[in-house]
C-alpha cells in the first residue's frame, strides 16, 4: 500500500458554525465512520452520505485533509 498524505471525509454541521463531526453509518453492531484515504474510497461512500442527509436534513461536505503529521507510533 502507498504512503497515505491525505484523507478524506465526510463532514456534517452539528449545532452551528465550527460545531461538526464526522458522518458515520452503523453496520452490524458498531459504527463506521465515512472517511477514506483516497478519492475512490471517498466516492464509494457518496451513496451513504446521500442517504444520511435526506433522512437527517443535515449539509454533508466532503473534506480533503493534507497537513500529515505523526502523532504517536505504538508497538
Amino acid at each position: 500500500m502507498p504512503r497515505i498524505t491525505e484523507m478524506y471525509a465526510f463532514v456534517a454541521e452539528e449545532s452551528g458554525p465550527g460545531d461538526e463531526g464526522i458522518v458515520a453509518m452503523k453496520v452490524a453492531n458498531s459504527w463506521m465512520p465515512l472517511v477514506g484515504a483516497d478519492m475512490k474510497r471517498a466516492a464509494s461512500l457518496r451513496r451513504m452520505a446521500v442517504s444520511i442527509a435526506r433522512v437527517s436534513g443535515k449539509k454533508i461536505r466532503l473534506v480533503r485533509f493534507t497537513n500529515r503529521e505523526d502523532l504517536e507510533e505504538i508497538e
